[in-house]
């Protein structure tokens, strides 16, 4: 199919109550890995784009929600886009696209096919009348490259028109409060990786069981022992039911009790689990809370590549799947809390492997972790030449996000 020289990036898109709503698919191709233009987020022709994503099973990348794929004139032209599916894909026209009859006539036609329009990095121009009259769902505005004054004025300007407003590049806490108070719906960027004091207190609270379940299943203890600690916390009794009764398991029974999870999933799934119930909000969020998506995302695409490396590869044979998981997710805690990770890791029992990893990105644990935080962050430039030295092909990446977001999809 002749995809296997492209990285793909994913980014959550939220709404209003931290919710995850859809993601924005961002794809490299061999020319912008040779490039120095990081700014260019589509380097992939829409034939690449629908390769990608009918062979990787769109729905095991999307979840239940929504993806928004940049286009360009020319994609938006090409009979291929019109294979991807209209219900759950968005198309997102590049700022560059130059409006004339005929892309106005193809918007029209893609619309009445079903698929929902976005303006990407969008300013006001009379030109574009006709997608704010109904032809765009959504308007995307830059909160970096426009400068305050100006995004209160085009704000205020599209509140007339049937159009949603979707706040890019949200940074801080600050910001996203202040884009919502002014009308924006949906929001994207990484500020929710910076909790409010309000959360923090609430994790502070969660963390000490936390701490010692991790102990405890570390050292494989007594289940009584983890049951009386589960005991302890029913916040944190709640989180773990909630996850283990949301995994597509096999068909069974509703899990009731601590001791039953124990049984039924085992110790393994459920060091996995606790790792993750942290991040589980308490709130009516459940699932769909955005730090725990990354923390899942994160942890499992990191243990993916840890059994490629095991089959293919001299190059990080320190890394082991299990502790390649537990370093993905234990990486996040420094977001969430308001201490250090030395500290963090200082109440935990890890090998040095691990702590070098979490502490310094040392070691080949490390070296993972780097990489995944930069396809997170869409450096896909800097992961490709990364993944390049670590001998392992954008093929086997897709592959490994391919069962990273899948086993993701399962905690529903």
């Amino acid at each position: 199919m002749g995809h296997d020289c492209h990285l793909m990036g994913r980014q959550p898109i939220l709404n209003g109550l931290e919710e995850i709503v859809g993601y924005e698919l961002l794809f490299r191709s061999p020319q912008s890995l040779t490039s120095a233009n990081f700014e260019s987020h589509v380097q992939a022709s829409s034939q690449i784009i629908v390769d990608i994503l009918t062979s990787f099973g769109i729905h095991e990348v999307l979840g239940e929600h929504r993806g928004f794929v940049n286009v360009n004139a020319e994609m938006l032209l090409s009979d291929s886009i019109e294979l991807l599916p209209n219900d759950i894909i968005s198309l997102e026209l590049l700022e560059d696209v130059v409006i004339t009859p005929e892309i106005i006539a193809r918007c029209r036609d893609l619309k009445d096919k079903g698929f929902q329009l976005a303006l990407d990095d969008h300013r006001y121009a009379p030109v574009f009348e006709p997608f704010y009259e109904g032809l765009a769902d959504i308007i995307k505005l830059d909160l970096i490259a426009t400068p305050l004054e100006e995004l209160y004025q085009e704000v205020e300007r599209f509140k007339r028109y049937p159009v949603m407003l979707l706040a890019e590049k949200v940074d801080s806490r600050h910001v996203y409060l202040r884009s919502r108070r002014m009308g924006f719906e949906l929001f994207q960027g990484y500020f929710f990786a910076r909790p409010t004091v309000v959360q923090k207190i609430r994790m502070a609270k969660a963390s000490g069981v936390f701490f010692r379940l991790l102990q405890q299943l570390s050292c494989d203890a007594e289940i009584a022992a983890i049951e009386e600690t589960f005991k302890q916390s029913p916040a944190m009794t709640y989180k773990l039911l909630l996850l283990v009764n949301s995994v597509a398991f096999s068909p069974r029974e509703k899990i009731r009790t601590v001791r039953h999870a124990i049984t039924q999933v085992g110790l393994q799934n459920l060091r996995r689990w606790v790792q993750l119930a942290i991040f589980a909000e308490e709130g009516g969020q459940g699932l769909n809370n955005p730090l725990m998506d990354m923390a899942a995302v994160r942890a499992a695409f990191m243990e993916e590549l840890a059994r490629l490396e095991l089959k293919n590869s001299k190059l990080l044979r320190h890394a082991h799947p299990d502790e390649s998981f537990m370093v993905g997710s234990l990486s996040m805690l420094k977001d969430i809390y308001d201490i250090s990770m030395s500290e963090i890791v200082a109440n935990l029992n890890l090998t040095d492997e691990i702590q070098d990893a979490l502490v310094n990105r040392g070691g080949d644990l490390g070296t993972l972790l780097c990489v995944t935080e930069m396809m997170e962050r869409l450096e896909l430039d800097e992961a490709a030449d990364c993944l390049q030295r670590l001998g392992v092909s954008p093929q086997a990446v897709l592959e490994c996000q391919k069962k990273a977001y899948a086993w993701r999809s399962a905690l529903r």
